[in-house]
This record gives structure tokens, C-alpha cells and sequence, in this order.
């Protein structure tokens, strides 16, 4: 059985997309909803642990308001999904790839909002249910998952749960807790089952807002970005996440420029093809 944990923020949306996706009449899952529009968690990973300690189900699927699973199946097929993976530590449907002796220009896209690094899965952004991503047909491993919905074993969760010191907001925490778990020697797997976000995810900024900020992303993120690497660049010499790629031996301060000087250019130069910016910006092609 898996236990379907969302904090929200929107009961609006929390009804018209999580909510209403879920086969009706069922009573082959359990749902934990926690409302924390007044702020009583600090954090996602606070909160999550917090309704993941309250869960019986054999998975915990920890997900986003504004995520539609699109087929009274899902559950099912899922959780067989997840039952056929050796030594699961945490699967999910969109991640960061890691491929050993592949150039790391050959791990960027091109042609997605977030001018990812390899993102592998079944997600859908946006109004217009455009595909993010490269799909797949069976379960992949990779490094990191993208936030919006995430699978862990009930058994595995047990004993480790979300880092609350180092992901003290709302960014990054399912990242940081795949490095930890891949480094205790479990697997992160894209499963390939499809569904719909409802987020358009990187938004175009008001120009100026970007370059004040030194970032495409918020003073949060990137706070919280420096305790995951701090925690695991002695492991790590990139992290892969669907927010880009960061080099652990590199200042953060510098990529942040990097990055908002291809994303200025992205107004100017739409065909600037972002799979070689940062090979040729940070060491050799291969890692």
C-alpha cells in the first residue's frame, strides 16, 4: 500500500489536481493531507517527516499539491513498479542522470525551461501538458529527483528521514536526501510513470530582478544549495538537479553568474545551445 503524503498551501488546488487524480471509492491507499498555509512547519523537510512518521503504508509518496496522476491506475502500477527495484532507497519521475565517461555537454537539453542536465522521467509542465524531459520505458537510475513527487520505502525512511538542518526551507531536500541515500549504498530510480505538474517551473523573470539578484532562482535556494554541497562535495564533484548542474570544487557565486548570463542571453540569442556553455566553462568535456 502506499501512504500519499502532500502539505499544501492552496486547498483550491490541492482539490482540483492531487486530490481529484485519485481513483474514487478506493480505500487501497492512505492519504495524509496537512494544511500549513499558517506556517507551522519552517520546512518542507520538517513537515514531511513530521506526516511521514504518522504513515502505515509499505511506500511513502511524498508530493506536490499541483500534481495530477492522470489514470485511476497509477497507484497500482506504480507500486509494481517499485516492488521489481533491487535495494530501493528513493524513486520518483523526473531526475538528474550521472552517467560515467559521458562528456558532460552530451547531459544538457536544450530545448526545456530549465536547461536541464539529463532529466529522465514522465513529467508534464505547464498549461499546455508540453513533455519535460527525456522519456522512458522502464526504470533508470540516476543521481538526484526532482522534488514534485518522490517515493520512499516505508522500511527505508524508518531510519533515515529528510536533513532538517541542512534543508531548513522548502528547496532541494529530496536532492540532498538522494546523495545521502545512494551514499549508504541504496538506488535511485526514474520510474516511468507519467503525470501532469501543474508549475511552469523556471518562469521568465523581469530582467532586471535577475540580475540584481545574481540568480535565476531565489536567495533561499541557493542558501540551501551551499549546505547540500558543503554536506557532500567530498563524495560528489558535480550534483545533478532539475535546476541545473553544480561543480562541488567550484564557487557557487561564480556558477550563479554563469548561469544568469545564459539565461539573459536566452532573451537576445533563443538559439544559444546551452549543452556546451558549461563544458567549456568549467574543466574538461569528461569528469
Amino acid at each position: 500500500m502506499i501512504s500519499i503524503i502532500c502539505v499544501y498551501n492552496d486547498e483550491w488546488i490541492l482539490q482540483n489536481y492531487l486530490l481529484k487524480s485519485l481513483p474514487a471509492g478506493r480505500n487501497d491507499f492512505e492519504l495524509i493531507t496537512f494544511d500549513n498555509t499558517h506556517n507551522r512547519f519552517r520546512s518542507a523537510a520538517q513537515a514531511l517527516n513530521w506526516c511521514g512518521r504518522q504513515a502505515v503504508g509499505d511506500y511513502l509518496m511524498f508530493v506536490h499539491q499541483d500534481v495530477d496522476l492522470r489514470s485511476d491506475s497509477w497507484l497500482n502500477s506504480t507500486e509494481a513498479l517499485l516492488n521489481s527495484l533491487p535495494n530501493l532507497g528513493i524513486a520518483g519521475v523526473a531526475g538528474g542522470g550521472d552517467q560515467k565517461g559521458v562528456p558532460f555537454s552530451e547531459r544538457c537539453f536544450t530545448t526545456i525551461t530549465h536547461r536541464l542536465p539529463v532529466l529522465r522521467g514522465g513529467i508534464s509542465h505547464g498549461p499546455r501538458h508540453e513533455p519535460c524531459g527525456i522519456p522512458i520505458q522502464d526504470p533508470e537510475p540516476v543521481q538526484t529527483l526532482d522534488e514534485c513527487l518522490v517515493v520512499i520505502p516505508k522500511s527505508v525512511f524508518d531510519v533515515t528521514q529528510f536533513d532538517e538542518a541542512t534543508c531548513s526551507d522548502w528547496h532541494l531536500y529530496a536532492v540532498d536526501y538522494c546523495l545521502s541515500i545512494a551514499a549508504q549504498g541504496f538506488g535511485v530510480y526514474v520510474i516511468p510513470s507519467c503525470l501532469y505538474h501543474r508549475s511552469m517551473g523556471l518562469i521568465d523573470e523581469n530582467q532586471l530582478r535577475i540580475i540584481a539578484s545574481l540568480g535565476v532562482y531565489s536567495e533561499a535556494f541557493y542558501r540551501t544549495l551551499e549546505r547540500v554541497v558543503r554536506k557532500h562535495k567530498r563524495h560528489y564533484k558535480w550534483i545533478h538537479t532539475s535546476c541545473g548542474s553544480w561543480n562541488t570544487t567550484h564557487s557557487l557565486v561564480i556558477q550563479r553568474a554563469v548561469m544568469l548570463f545564459f539565461d539573459g542571453c536566452r532573451f537576445y540569442w533563443p538559439k544559444v545551445r546551452s549543452k556546451t556553455r558549461l563544458a567549456r566553462l568549467f574543466g574538461s568535456k569528461k569528469e
